[in-house]
């Protein structure tokens, strides 16, 4: 399965999270997974869900790396198997305003974990886009940050604020990266998706901000913030790395710069003073 996957150039986390996801409903059962039956696989998903530690993305996620198992490695019939995928609830994307955003990383001293910040919400990047990030991929002169590592191997350009370049350049005097932007212990290796989070964490913290917030949220406050400035949705989405615009279009749910203007209808009809 591991060989299969490579082959057909998945990336090593698609590769790491399908073979984790066969592996741990194999343990489950204590067989080797290629005698997995149907009932027991809707049975392990059912009661997984039921102790709330699945959501429909690990479903789907645990049913695609089956199928690769079964189809493309043990040359059986899907059709024996046919497990549904599972429908993904419509989420509204967690946004932080301009302020929130400003908070955050001014109340950041360490400058590591602001120049983290700083080129995240720039660029609109994922974790492990951010955490794979090469200083050769930065372009200063351009403006731009070349995204080699993106979902499904996609590269792309985006932007690099000119604040960001003067974090940057401060960063890189103290710090010295060679390869990776922003290296763990071992430089030679990046720094942990935990630490991005904790470091993300400890800033809401200081900013007094108490929404529920992660650090995807500034991948989201990126897009929807570009929205309300007026960029074209088409350009946003080569930005983000959308495949199709129907992901992209989601931020047009949370801007709030048409909202705004609206007035509610209670405004026209009640006309005395409370």
């Amino acid at each position: 399965m591991f060989r299969e996957m490579q082959i057909r150039n998945y990336s090593p986390r698609t590769i790491r999270n399908y073979l984790s996801s066969v592996s741990r409903i194999s343990q489950h059962y204590k067989i080797t997974p290629d005698r997995l039956t149907r009932d027991q696989i809707k049975n392990y998903i059912q009661a997984r869900i039921n102790a709330g530690s699945f959501s429909a993305s690990s479903v789907n996620q645990l049913i695609s790396a089956l199928k690769i198992l079964f189809v493309d490695v043990l040359q059986l019939k899907w059709d024996d198997i046919s497990i549904k995928r599972a429908r993904r609830e419509k989420r509204i994307p967690v946004v932080f305003s301009k302020e929130e955003i400003e908070r955050l990383i001014n109340v950041t001293t360490n400058l590591k974990h602001k120049a983290i910040l700083c080129v995240t919400y720039s660029a609109g990047l994922r974790k492990f886009e951010l955490l794979n990030l090469r200083i050769s991929e930065l372009h200063s002169d351009r403006m731009q940050i070349h995204i080699r590592s993106g979902k499904g191997k996609k590269a792309r350009y985006s932007l690099l604020g000119n604040r960001t370049v003067e974090i940057l350049r401060q960063y890189y005097h103290r710090y010295k990266p060679h390869d990776y932007l922003f290296p763990g212990q071992i430089h030679s290796k990046p720094l942990s998706e935990r630490t991005v989070e904790v470091v993300f964490k400890q800033a809401m913290k200081r900013a007094n901000i108490t929404k529920p917030g992660y650090f995807h949220c500034l991948r989201h406050s990126f897009a929807t913030h570009l929205l309300e400035q007026g960029t074209n949705l088409k350009i946003i989405q080569q930005l983000m790395g959308h495949k199709t615009l129907k992901t992209t279009s989601i931020y047009l749910h949370v801007t709030n710069s048409e909202i705004k203007k609206v007035m509610s209808p209670i405004d026209y009809v009640v006309t005395q003073e409370v």
